[in-house]
């Protein structure tokens, strides 16, 4: 199964790691990384416990086995 995902509307939306690492469970997207033609590529997932940042491809986030949409 696959979140449906418009990537122009991810900034500031939340998600929930499915198997959390370091405690980090709710994140924030804080950044959209776009190429020269102004598609979003990447975006920067900031970890609401500690302010940790890692940027990932988006399209990770289609997956429901490590992401949800949301805080859970």
């Amino acid at each position: 199964m696959s979140n449906k995902i418009n990537p122009n509307k991810l900034l500031q939306s939340k998600w929930t790691a499915v198997t959390p690492e370091n405690k980090e469970l709710h994140f924030i997207v804080t950044k959209l990384i776009r190429d020269e033609d102004e598609v979003v590529v990447a975006c920067d997932l900031e970890a609401v416990i500690n302010k940790n940042s890692y940027q990932i491809d988006w399209q990770l986030l289609k997956d429901t086995e490590q992401w949800l949409m949301g805080w859970k």
